[in-house]
């Protein structure tokens, strides 16, 4: 054999395992279930000591959805007690999942679900060129190997800095028409610099995209392709002018149809902005492009840089179009420019607007603007294996939101006779935290005092509540000793919406009772605390329904 052969071989040897993909496979929390991943088909990586944390496990073999995926990969025995890879893919729900134990793990039964997930041993592991197994003698003639090839990292870079009060997803539209011309759109170019660097962009702070309007819109570059400062100067400074008609609408349309996606690099739970700079006058229409972006929950502000003279409105279509174009026509979304010459003074200002997070009205969304205060019975007649279903019904909930410290927060509160607070609202500013610290709840055990733990809640969990809407979670299997009448009147009137999810014995009247108008949409009741979960997507469904009406209420 040639010393070719040998060389070429053994690099064949040492690469295939990584062309096959899942050399990358992604870190995960022991509490990870199989609903929370994006993909199909992926590989993750469990951390040892799950048998320590509590887990939910639903079905054999094939599990559901809702179920911890390395809790369910040490019960199929795809993984051990010190973790590592295992493969995960979704399946199509079932009626029924069976229980077992098996490897030291106790599934529980589920009568259905709409998903669910088989798991495998990761067999795909990147491989080692190592002297054992990997080296071949070379001729006498052949140099020394200098250097020994390295095992690809599992881990990307974690890049850091950047303005962590302002993270804003931000798409600016530069207007590259030929009403501008070259020197002006240089200018312009100046100043988009200038607002990325006041911006202070950053992996942990405001991330940038670019999108240029002419006849066609162009994406220049996307929220992800530069997170730190210079990279993205040096992007817009070369950037090349395009000529063309003034469509502003169009471009509006493109940025809110294709631009805010997962792939493009946008962050759940951070508000989305758009920044539209226009010359004069946009050559085509607005307003449908502009209602859209606002239904998409991005906030339009446009920036007009030498606005028409009087002479010129003669040939402005609509001379109400940046009133339409903005998020909300309340002085705030708009910003004028007398001269393209003197735009740099500006930056500073426009950026303390685009990084006042309580002033993005089209950002709000029933996902990341809310405030979900959980309210659990732990008396006796529940049951340590019921209370644990009931925890799982609350994060199925939970999961469902952008839950961040700028996006939507929840608490929780456990009650017997006796009331204890488990977490605030703001105590856990990333979902997982917040989704650990709910699963991690110790049941109490006692009697069920529900409207002393209603006022409770309303005065713990919700005092210090910033902004958003509060929602009131009450899950309850039995009467109240207690009058719960007054104490949820009470909370109502300070603008918290109640639902009341009764189980087993919890009379009608009581769980009506406490919660809020209209009571159909806000009373759930099932026999069996298996049912909990499929009220799940009820609920969610039911605040942002909620959210949306309060929302068309206020000013």
């Amino acid at each position: 054999m040639s010393r070719f052969s040998i060389l070429l071989t053994g690099f064949l040897l040492f690469l295939s395992p990584l062309e096959s993909g899942s050399s990358d496979a992604d870190p995960v929390a022991c509490e990870t279930r199989g609903s929370d991943l994006e993909l199909d088909d992926v590989v993750v990586l469990c951390p040892p000591g799950c048998r320590r944390v509590r887990m939910s496990v639903f079905g054999t073999g094939l599990y559901a959805a809702v179920s911890s995926v390395c809790g369910a990969a040490l019960h199929r025995g795809a993984l051990g007690p010190s973790g590592g890879p295992v493969r995960v893919l979704k399946q199509r729900g079932q009626h029924s999942y069976a229980s077992s134990f098996a490897n030291g793990i106790q599934s529980l039964s589920l009568s259905r679900w709409t998903s669910s997930f088989s798991l495998s041993k990761s067999t795909n592991s990147p491989l080692e060129l190592t002297a054992e197994t990997r080296t071949t003698a070379l001729p006498a003639d052949a140099p020394p190997v200098k250097k020994a090839l390295k095992k690809p990292s599992l881990v990307k870079k974690v890049q850091t800095g950047g303005n962590k009060d302002c993270q804003l997803d931000i798409a600016v539209v530069m207007d590259s028409s030929r009403n501008i011309g070259q020197r002006r759109f240089n200018l312009q170019k100046n100043f988009v610099a200038k607002l990325a660097a006041t911006l202070r962009v950053g992996a942990s702070g405001p991330h940038v995209g670019l999108i240029q309007a002419s006849d066609s819109p162009k994406t220049e570059f996307v929220l992800s392709s530069y997170t730190q400062p210079k990279e993205l100067l040096f992007a817009i400074k070369e950037l090349t002018f395009l000529g063309g008609d003034t469509n502003t609408g169009k471009a509006i349309l493109h940025t809110a149809e294709t631009f805010f996606t997962q792939d493009n690099g946008m962050r759940r739970g951070h508000p989305r902005v758009m920044v539209v700079m226009i010359d004069g006058w946009p050559s085509d229409d607005i307003e449908q492009a502009a209602i859209l972006a606002r239904e998409s929950g991005i906030n339009v502000f446009l920036v007009s840089v030498a606005k028409p003279a009087a002479e010129e409105l003669s040939m402005v279509a609509d001379r109400d179009f940046m009133k339409k174009a903005v998020c909300k026509d309340n002085g705030f979304f708009s910003y004028s420019i007398p001269s393209w010459f003197s735009t740099t003074k500006h930056a500073r200002s426009l950026v303390q607007r685009l990084c006042s997070l309580d002033s993005l009205l089209c950002s709000k969304t029933c996902y990341n603007s809310v405030n979900i205060g959980f309210l659990i019975d732990g008396s006796s007649s529940v049951g340590l294996d019921n209370f644990r279903m009931v925890l799982d019904f609350l994060a199925g909930i939970a999961q469902s939101f952008d839950i961040s410290d700028i996006g939507a927060h929840v608490g929780a509160v456990q009650f017997t006779y006796d009331q204890r607070l488990e977490f605030g609202l703001f105590d856990h500013s990333t979902k997982e935290d917040a989704m650990k610290a709910l699963r991690g709840i110790s049941y109490m055990s006692g009697g069920t005092a529900t409207g002393s733990a209603i006022s409770y809640a309303t005065q713990n969990l919700f005092r210090n509540a910033r902004r958003g809407h509060d929602f009131l979670i009450v899950v309850t299997d039995g009467q109240s000793y207690d009058d719960i009448t007054g104490p949820a009147l009470a909370a109502q009137r300070q603008g918290i919406t109640i639902f009341s999810v009764g189980v087993a014995w919890a009379p009608q009247d009581d769980l009506r009772a406490m919660s809020s108008e209209p009571k159909d949409r806000h009373t759930l009741f099932t026999r069996e605390f298996t049912g909990l979960l499929d009220f799940i997507p009820l609920v969610v469904r039911s605040i942002c329904q909620d959210f949306m009406e309060s929302s068309e209420i206020r000013p």
